[in-house]
């Protein structure tokens, strides 16, 4: 049974996270609605340009596991004044990573666009705000390290209202730069991209005074870095990079095998995948919480603390998630409903919807085991159990079950959620172990 002390511990640092991901989910819809104005030629440009911008991005938004887990470990070993020390390591990371990466991007943007759609239109509008949103790579290396380091301070608040700042601050932008008002020119599509990365900047000018005000005493920016510091981040570091890129990347293949089964298929899937997304919210923010909690137990070498952080908080996002997922069990239509409008592809999505909800209390569990292996320090077998089951299983199983048997959207989706099930319990059998206990951060 969990005390009410150690659950108010965990939603401490949890529901700001949660809030912040919650807002950026408004903004999405938000953004999506202004250009959706403009015609399907921009939304659909902005929408591919978004997901080209999430693959470059997740090079470098991996260090922010690796700042949070060291910072909160130093914190756990009665080393509170060196804290800041892998912020200043996750720094200089983002900036050495950042600088080519977005020079090398922004010449082959064209190229990568023209892959990913064929129509003229789209990709016209579309390189610009691809371009757009790629000079704001830095930024985001930069304010994900920050992320890590107010999370692995258990200041988790510092993130969310910086966040939301910096999304009224995009919207803002977007309302004048889209449309053109208060004497700027109407950019469209372009414009949504200047806004999104105007506000990334403005994060990270924000999160940068406060560091001066809050971590100085830590050591920020006033503690070289020492070599192991460095390589010890780029062991957390890239295996968490190369997990949400191989993660992206299985999504699109996904959908390109769901492609191949019709239209409908196409739609169903992809409100699924977004109405999961969001249902995935707040495991992802106890998973957050958890890396904080397990880091800083195992500076103080208390080993059961640690194991016993990580049981407590999957029980408490597995509840939490079960709840989401009992609404989509009981009310699919009433969800569903509000995204298709077909009754033909409303019925198809019935099955899929309900399949969701069963399963996605799983993947609370999974999401919070993973993250409290990632505060042990062992990013690199949470990459392979987050990435391998679903490039070897689950996308093979989907296009095999679906465009070469021709079995239902429902059935295919069973297979899919089924695998989850297994990388949860894959999760739990290492947490159960103690292979973890004796890694070095």
């Amino acid at each position: 049974m969990i005390s009410c002390t150690r659950l108010r511990t965990i939603g401490g640092i949890a529901l700001p996270i949660i809030g912040g991901m919650v807002s950026q989910n408004v903004v999405n819809l938000v953004d999506t609605a202004m250009v959706g104005s403009l015609g399907t030629s921009a939304l659909a440009a902005v929408g591919v340009g978004t997901y080209a911008t999430f693959l470059a991005t997740s090079v470098v938004i991996g260090l922010s596991s690796g700042v949070q887990t060291m910072a909160a470990r130093r914190v756990g070993e009665g080393r509170g004044g060196e804290a800041a020390v892998p912020l200043n390591g996750g720094l200089f990371l983002a900036l050495l990573i950042s600088l080519p990466l977005m020079a090398v991007a922004v010449a082959f943007s064209g190229d990568v666009f023209a892959l990913l759609i064929n129509d003229p239109e789209v990709i016209d509008q579309g390189v610009d705000y691809l371009d757009a949103r790629l000079l704001g790579v830095l930024a985001v290396g930069l304010n994900f390290a920050y992320r890590g380091y107010w999370n692995g301070l258990r200041l988790a608040k510092v993130y969310l209202y910086t966040l939301l700042v910096m999304h009224l601050c995009n919207i803002g932008l977007n309302y004048v730069l889209i449309f053109g008002h208060l004497g700027f020119p109407a950019l469209g599509a372009l414009g949504a991209g200047i806004a999104s990365t105007a506000a990334e900047y403005l994060g990270f000018a924000i999160y940068s005074v406060l560091a001066f005000r809050l971590a100085r005493g830590r050591g920020f920016l006033s503690r070289i870095p020492r070599r192991e510091t460095l390589v010890t981040m780029l062991r957390l570091g890239v295996p968490s990079a190369l997990r949400e890129f191989l993660f992206a990347g299985s999504l699109v293949v996904q959908m390109w095998i769901f492609g191949l089964m019709g239209t409908a298929e196409v739609a169903v899937s992809a409100v699924v995948i977004n109405l999961f997304l969001v249902a995935y919210l707040p495991g992802l923010g106890v998973g957050l919480a958890t890396l904080t909690l397990v880091s800083e137990a195992l500076g103080r070498n208390d080993l059961a603390d640690a194991r016993r952080w990580g049981w407590e908080a999957s029980t408490v996002a597995m509840i939490a998630l079960g709840a989401l997922g009992a609404v989509a069990v009981f009310f699919p239509n009433l969800i569903m409903s509000g995204f298709l409008h077909d009754p033909d592809t409303l019925a198809l999505a019935w099955g899929p919807f309900i399949v969701m909800g069963l399963f996605v209390a799983a993947t609370g569990v999974s999401l919070t085991l993973s993250h409290a292996l990632l505060g042990a320090g062992a990013a690199r077998l949470v990459m392979v159990l987050s990435v391998a089951p679903r490039w070897l299983i689950a996308l093979p199983l989907t296009w095999w079950l679906g465009p070469y048997l021709g079995l239902s959207l429902t059935v295919v989706w069973t297979a899919n959620f089924s695998v989850g099930l297994l990388q949860m319990f894959l999760f739990a059998l290492y947490w159960r172990g103690n292979g973890w206990e004796r890694i070095k951060v």
